[in-house]
């Protein structure tokens, strides 16, 4: 019988460990859980992304590109370090899912100057100051690329973000960290 303990491996620790657990099933079912948190209030986009992510993780896809390319400018986010339009764009699109508008401290965000002088992490923080305002947490990972991701889940569930999407290998962090 297994009997060593590491009090940080909590997953480890959720089951037996001679307990007939299917991998595959308990990988789709955090994966679920992610997508329910990362489309909040829309069971039916979430359903989509899961039809689009679900094959890719049966085929033993790396569950975080497999979930980043299934919400993709649909429930997140994933642009270049230099992207400060994109990254506009990309959030525009995500706040008008919940209809919201962000604030970027400018009458137009895409004009050419303000677009010359601004940084993504600092658009990234704007970004998610004015979400909080309605409860709503930006949430970004650690891609290990010179890129920036992320996507919006509620501020109830600022407790629960983490915890899933360390289960499925994301580093995340509340806004640019």
């Amino acid at each position: 019988m297994h009997t060593e303990y590491d009090p940080d491996d909590n997953f480890a620790r959720a089951f037996h460990p001679d307990a007939d657990l299917d991998e595959d099933a308990a990988l789709e079912a955090v994966a679920w859980q992610f997508l329910l948190l990362v489309n909040p209030g829309d069971e039916d986009a979430a359903l989509l992304q899961f039809g689009a992510a679900r094959d890719a993780l049966a085929e033993g896809g790396d569950p975080v590109a497999v979930l980043r390319d299934a919400i993709d400018w649909k429930a997140g986010f994933h642009i270049q370090d230099d992207d400060a339009t994109g990254l506009i764009e990309v959030m525009d699109e995500l706040a008008a899912r919940f209809n919201l508008r962000i604030d970027w401290g400018v009458e137009d965000a895409f004009d050419d100057e303000f677009l010359a002088e601004a940084e993504v992490p600092a658009l990234i923080n704007i970004a998610f100051d004015r979400l909080r305002e309605h409860h709503y947490t930006l949430w970004t990972w650690e891609t290990g690329e010179d890129t920036h991701a992320g996507w919006i889940a509620l501020q109830r569930d600022d407790e629960a973000v983490p915890a899933v999407a360390g289960a499925l290998g994301f580093h995340v962090r509340p806004g640019a960290g």
